[in-house]
């Protein structure tokens, strides 16, 4: 009974060292228009409802003259999925997930970006798209969506 119980306070002291601790997080809701308000650690969320989509595109690109990298993914919807993401400065990191969303087979490689060493997609299920993205040093980021067709962008700076 004894080595159970250690065993147990083992694994569960374990898993609270490795989880993200999320709620100290401020969480931020992604806006239709550019606001220029940079963060480099948090949440954020659409609000959304859900609607299914396909991300059939991602690009990117850099303005030396604006400072900021762009990246953007393109959805087939009018509108954007429901999204949910948080920024992990102390990782370096984005994570986004897209729910109700498929990965289409004809995603492009990212090439060379100023920001970001590397982009990995995870689709979970058919439902369900996490994508990773992990940036050269830390980054402030700038989020916000276009309409007609869907798109989510990521200012990069």
């Amino acid at each position: 009974m004894r080595k159970w119980i250690f065993s147990t306070l083992f694994i569960i002291l374990s898993f609270n060292s490795y989880s993200q601790n999320l709620l100290g997080e401020r969480i931020r809701r992604v806006s239709s228009t550019k606001k220029s308000v940079y963060f480099d650690s948090g949440i954020f969320h659409n609000g959304g409802p859900k609607r299914s989509s396909t991300l059939k595109a991602m690009r990117h690109s850099y303005s030396s003259k604006r400072g900021y990298e762009r990246i953007v993914f393109d959805f087939t919807s009018a509108e954007i999925p429901r999204v949910y993401g948080n920024i992990s400065s102390g990782e370096k990191k984005l994570y986004v997930d897209l729910f109700n969303t498929a990965l289409s087979e004809n995603i492009n490689s990212f090439g060379k970006s100023k920001f970001v060493d590397e982009v990995k997609f995870f689709p979970i299920s058919k439902e369900s798209l996490s994508i990773e993205l992990t940036f050269s040093k830390v980054a402030n980021v700038d989020i916000f969506y276009l309409s007609s067709p869907g798109r989510l962008v990521i200012d990069i700076k």
